[in-house]
């Protein structure tokens, strides 16, 4: 999950990368989605912050987060987590 604020919106330079990775993986496991942070009090703790957050679940439950845009990382998060 892209968690972004609204005056600064998600963040559009990751979208390739997330693209890149559906279609090489091709899981139906691997699902990308964006959440204004101001408009869902469960990411408040998100707020305020001029970086991009992203958040990974699986089960329902939160566990991982990188913050910032940073390629290799999120890369290297997504597949440890599939």
């Amino acid at each position: 999950v892209d968690a972004f604020q609204a005056w600064c919106g998600p963040c559009k330079t990751v979208v390739d990368l997330f693209r890149k990775l559906k279609n090489e993986v091709g899981s139906d496991l691997l699902h990308f989605a964006v959440a204004e942070v101001d408009s869902i009090d469960a990411l408040e703790k998100y707020r305020g912050k001029c970086e991009p957050v992203f958040l990974f679940y699986a089960g329902g439950e939160l566990v991982a987060v990188v913050r910032g845009v940073n390629a290799p990382l999120l890369q290297k998060t997504i597949l440890e987590q599939l």
